[in-house]
């Protein structure tokens, strides 16, 4: 039987160490979890705890910490800037999708063409926090307040920076790009970024690039980007 998977953000390797009242409550009385029983804890930092079930309080759990492993980072980090979309559950969908694969740093963005502005951090990073213990991850993605294009272009300091768009000019395929190890891709709104957008970004060393023959949706792309970048 599989241990139970949990985020918490404070652990540290001392024992005894008391569970946050919400993940206790999800331990205790949603789980049934009983005292002696071993679970898995991790800060969203690339540590993964072992512990056991000392007190089982539904709101002050008590566990004692057995082991601690740490696992690095993976060789590629990428940073998904992408428009909010008009429809949340498009970009929760996204965020999900993209935590699963393994992306580094999510940056909603907010561009001329952005339909909705309205985002609910708490309840953002929460589905996050959701997907890595799903997809039994230990690193956590970085999620940002929505951010404007031009704040986000003007302060990126990654090291290979590419723009998604459908504006036909001389664009080139992610596939056959020779990619680095820290890597930051924009991905624009429904209705594409404007010209003064994409003049913008390649001011600043973003690479104009196609993630293939057909338009896709904005979650689409960006799930279509994170994938060929963690990939190829």
């Amino acid at each position: 039987m599989q241990q139970s998977y949990f985020y918490e953000p404070t652990i540290k390797n001392i024992s005894p160490f008391i569970l946050s009242e919400e993940t206790s409550k999800h331990c205790i009385q949603v789980l049934r979890i009983k005292e002696g029983e071993f679970i898995n804890l991790t800060d969203g930092k690339g540590n993964l705890f072992t512990a056991q079930i000392k007190q089982a309080d539904k709101k002050h759990c008590v566990v004692n910490i057995l082991s601690n492993q740490y696992n690095p980072t993976q060789k590629r980090v990428i940073s998904l800037a992408v428009s909010l979309t008009k429809n949340n559950s498009r970009f929760e969908w996204l965020l999900e999708k993209a935590t699963e694969i393994g992306v580094s740093e999510i940056i909603p963005l907010l561009c001329k063409r952005t339909e909705k502005q309205h985002f609910r951090f708490e309840r953002m990073n929460n589905i996050l926090i959701a997907a890595i213990l799903q997809s039994k991850q230990t690193w956590l993605p970085i999620l940002h307040n929505p951010t404007t294009f031009q704040a986000t272009v003007q302060s990126s300091s990654y090291q290979q920076k590419l723009i998604a768009h459908c504006i036909e000019n001389e664009k080139t395929s992610i596939t056959d790009l020779p990619l680095s190890n820290n890597i930051q891709i924009l991905i624009g709104p429904e209705g594409d970024f404007t010209e003064e957008e994409i003049q913008l970004a390649q001011k600043h060393n973003y690479l104009s690039v196609t993630l293939g023959n057909t338009r896709l949706r904005t979650e689409t792309a960006g799930m279509v980007a994170a994938t060929l970048l963690l990939n190829c």
